[in-house]
């Protein structure tokens, strides 16, 4: 959205005094109302992005764009949406670029698909599957509301766990990122359709699902550098010189597993094959950088 002030059609949140965000699209005509207090919809449109508007009442509020982030934690969902800071580092890890490839499973709400079509740009591709038709069409009109028409966004409703197409062009993925409850299901298919050199990643809650993912990324000896992590994110308060962590924070949400598919035989169980002493001093030594 390139115009300064808001517009009739679009998403905004007004945000009150606590920092709470209420969600709602702009149309001409209509009235806002929140605990008893209104605003019509035609003072908020032409406002500049930021203002202050007054409910009746006197109940002062901001008028905003939503960011991303804010966008989906109040966006209509049907499955559980990712959380913004796992949706930050999801592109990052799997090394999303602009002209990226991208297959992804399964859509959900569309929080991770609008991750990755903001990630690839308009010169790259998002293919997603997702089973659930219901699903299927909240997610349709999540990212269509934020992003309007994506021309580079390729939605089926298949299953991932039964299979993978490649498009009409043939042309193999550059990456494959999974949000599903048994990603080690999509392993096989991940070894097919991605390219050499492509990466895997996969977003799921609970060790027992790690584990398997895991299992069936070494058990299809393509897959190299697998690594599991999670991300724990903590707020702080500052109020002059009272500083200190809020009590709240966004802590566990799930593991993100990434694997880049290789030449086999380089690769045993996560672990490079023994070829001969390393040299000292070529780079890296002990696991250290070599100083200049």
């Amino acid at each position: 959205m390139s115009s300064a002030t808001l517009e009739n059609g679009e998403r905004i949140h007004l945000v009150d005094g606590k920092g709470r965000h209420y969600a709602l699209t702009l149309k001409a005509g209509d009235v806002y109302q929140l605990s008893g207090h209104k605003i019509t919809h035609d003072d908020l449109i032409g406002r500049p992005d930021g203002s202050i508007v007054t409910l009746s009442g006197g109940k002062p509020m901001l008028a905003l764009r939503p960011t991303f982030g804010d966008y989906v934690l109040k966006m209509p969902r049907g499955a559980q949406v990712l959380y913004p800071k796992d949706l930050a580092l999801i592109p990052m890890w799997a090394d999303v670029y602009p002209g990226a490839r991208v297959f992804e499973a399964g859509t959900g709400s569309g929080a991770l698909t609008m991750a990755l079509l903001r990630a690839v740009g308009l010169r790259g591709l998002v293919v997603t599957y997702e089973a659930r038709e219901d699903f299927a069409r909240t997610a349709s009109q999540n990212i269509e509301r934020y992003m309007g028409a994506v021309p580079n966004l390729r939605a089926f409703r298949n299953n991932a766990y039964e299979g993978i197409q490649l498009l009409e062009d043939g042309v193999p993925f550059d990456r494959l990122v999974l949000d599903l409850p048994e990603p080690w299901q999509v392993v096989p298919h991940a070894a097919r359709v991605l390219r050499s050199g492509g990466i895997y990643l996969s977003f799921v809650p609970t060790v027992p699902q790690v584990q398997q993912t895991v299992a069936a990324l070494q058990g299809a000896a393509v897959f190299a550098m697998i690594e599991t992590f999670e991300t724990l994110l903590r707020t702080w308060s500052v109020q002059g010189r009272s500083v200190r962590p809020d009590h709240r924070m966004v802590a566990h949400s799930g593991f993100i597993t990434v694997a880049r598919k290789v030449e086999p035989g380089f690769w045993s169980h996560g672990r490079v094959v023994p070829a001969g002493p390393e040299p000292v001093g070529q780079g890296e030594e002990d696991g250290k950088d070599s100083p200049e």
